[in-house]
């Protein structure tokens, strides 16, 4: 398989490529490293990425900020950095990407926990990941050719833990095998529509 996979460069990203580079061929994408750049937040980046690297069986977005602070000191642009980024570029990267899948390609999205068990200081996050839960459900509904679309919501992972654990007082750190197996179950298997959750 030719895999995509936008932010291969991050925690998660880095082992979720190194893992499909096994046995397909990965071109990674990262809005400062990578294969090829690409900026999530800028539709127009996103139509410039595909020109140049053409059709692929699979597309997974590990990509997207949003802002955590206290729900008072969050402004209108701050709730606005989640909707650009984190929903509306991987919303935009499908909007696109359906037009550059072989069929039967699917796309891969990423949220997190914070949709269904948030935590202090992210009404921003959480609220751009169930947007982005419903959107997938729904898109399923539409799509031709046989394309899938999926996403997988993981809690925090193990590689993140020692920096965020102050966030998610008393969560248990999600081994990183079973995050990349979230991914491999949207890319390899047949699930459509799915909110892959990985929590424990």
């Amino acid at each position: 398989m030719k895999i995509l996979i936008i932010g291969g460069k991050g925690t998660i990203g880095r082992t979720v490529a190194e893992h499909f580079k096994k046995e397909n061929e990965v071109i990674v994408a990262g809005r400062s490293s990578g294969d090829v750049l690409v900026d999530i937040a800028d539709e127009k980046s996103i139509r410039e990425m595909f020109g140049k690297t053409g059709k692929f069986d699979a597309i997974v977005c590990i990509a997207g900020e949003a802002k955590w602070d206290k729900f008072t000191n969050l402004s209108e642009n701050d709730y606005f950095i989640g909707i650009k980024s984190k929903l509306m570029g991987q919303v935009n990267l499908t909007r696109i990407g359906v037009n550059y899948l072989n069929p039967k390609g699917s796309i891969t999205l990423t949220t997190g926990i914070l949709a269904d068990d948030p935590v202090v200081q992210t009404t921003s996050a959480a609220m751009v990941n169930g947007g982005l839960h419903s959107f997938v459900k729904a898109l399923a509904l539409e799509l031709d050719h046989g394309i899938r679309v999926n996403v997988v919501s993981s809690g925090l992972v193990e590689d993140a833990y020692e920096k965020y654990q102050n966030y998610f007082p008393g969560h248990n750190p999600i081994q990183m095998t079973k995050v990349v197996n979230g991914y491999v179950r949207s890319v390899m298997g047949q699930g459509n529509g799915e909110v892959i959750r990985i929590y424990n």
